[in-house]
């Protein structure tokens, strides 16, 4: 008798610390939740979050050129329409020559 009163009184205690904890991780959840969307509406940082896209955006371009340029035509035509369309659709197609081949 002794014994299952133990059992439940543990069980209870069990019971009553997943929902305490749940609770509590929930409401940190939400705390790390808000502090993220707040640093991602941040315009300093949506600023550095633009730049950084450009510049890999511009250095793929930039690599992709020099490699082009030494392997010739052998990068596959899928490979560079792919990358033209990304240009184009990033607005920079129009203007420049990239991807094409110079002979």
């Amino acid at each position: 008798m002794a014994a299952m009163r133990y059992r439940l009184t543990f069980i209870a205690g069990v019971a009553l610390g997943y929902v305490l904890g749940t609770r509590a991780g929930r409401e940190r959840y939400e705390q790390l939740k808000k502090a993220a969307q707040t640093l991602a509406e941040n315009p300093a940082v949506r600023n550095a979050a633009e730049s950084a896209a450009h510049g890999g955006r511009d250095f793929a371009g930039k690599a992709y050129h020099s490699v082009s340029e030494k392997v010739g035509d052998k990068v596959p035509v899928s490979v560079s329409d792919r990358v033209r369309s990304l240009r184009e659709r990033n607005g920079h197609g129009a203007a420049d020559d990239w991807g094409t081949t110079n002979t």
